[in-house]
């Protein structure tokens, strides 16, 4: 008898265990789907609204050159690159946090 005891709080310990991970991995995965959104909701701003209010912000001269051409041109493809470069900082902070990297 007192070895099954030992057997059910083993048991327990491993499902307690288990239940952490769970919630752990849901928090990661929950916090990486909320900033997919975000920045998906920034790549989406900049790639449609300089079309939709192109006349409106060509009124504004940036550089010499109007607004609505400049971020068609070179403003968005600016902005592309640092939604890579801030979802690779995050994700690679957010995998410290959670222990999930491969540092080598």
């Amino acid at each position: 008898m007192p070895g099954r005891i030992g057997e059910q709080q083993v048991g327990r310990n491993v499902t307690s265990v288990e239940g952490e991970e769970r919630a752990r991995q849901r928090a990661y995965w929950r916090t990486t789907l909320l900033l997919t959104a975000v920045l998906l909701l920034a790549w989406a701003g900049v790639s449609f609204l300089p079309g939709w209010f192109g006349d409106e912000l060509n009124t504004v001269v940036f550089f010499g050159w109007p607004l609505g051409f400049y971020m068609a041109s070179q403003g968005a493809l600016i902005v592309f690159l640092l939604i890579v470069w801030i979802y690779d900082r995050c994700m690679t902070h957010l995998e410290k946090r959670y222990g999930l990297n491969d540092e080598d």
